[in-house]
């Protein structure tokens, strides 16, 4: 088994904030009744026997105000973007035609910002997840530290609680973004 990191602390909360990064990029894409290209950069698609973004086996662009237009380079890899539009819970309905698929943003009843507010929770569950991991690789550093009695038990302690104290900021700002974007998206 390969042996954790030394334990960095800097290194950790980085790690964190990326999560909260991440989320906020994922909440851009969540508009609310204006088409933007952002909407689909976390759409990933089965291509090439691989999982990789829908922006790098297309072009996206917003012709309307309410109009996405997707240029999809690979004849062959329509259907794998239609599936993966379908698979996104976003509520967009793809029209093709030949290589070029669009999709028209449709208004935004009480049940589509319901279900919009659903995917903002989904993106938050993942950072929440994605900073528990980061949680967890510290914790297991640190143990590993006291084990080789590299830091002692009080030590093991004390930077323990600070991984703590960062899992529980990053989870509050994490929360607060989430009830930001909620907020936004059910203002009618």
């Amino acid at each position: 088994m390969a042996q954790p990191a030394p334990y960095n602390g800097q290194e950790i909360k980085r790690r964190m904030h990326g999560a909260v990064d991440v989320l906020k990029h994922d909440f851009g894409g969540l508009r609310t009744g204006r088409a933007s290209a952002s909407l689909l950069e976390p759409i990933h698609v089965d291509a090439y026997g691989a999982s990789m973004p829908l922006t790098q086996v297309a072009s996206v662009t917003v012709p309307e105000a309410r109009l996405l237009q997707i240029n999809v380079w690979d004849k062959g890899l329509v259907i794998a973007v239609e599936k993966a539009i379908h698979a996104s819970n976003l509520g967009l309905n793809p029209q093709t035609e030949g290589q070029v698929i669009r999709l028209r943003m449709p208004d935004l009843t009480q049940d589509r910002r319901k279900e919009l507010v659903k995917v903002a929770h989904q993106y938050a569950e993942k950072a929440r997840i994605a900073v528990r991991n980061v949680r967890r690789d510290g914790m297991d550093q640190l143990k590993v530290l006291e084990k080789e009695h590299m830091i002692s038990e009080d030590d093991h302690k004390k930077k323990a609680d600070e991984v703590q104290k960062m899992t529980d900021d990053t989870i509050k700002e994490i929360d607060a973004a989430l009830k930001g974007k909620e907020a936004e998206i059910m203002q009618v």
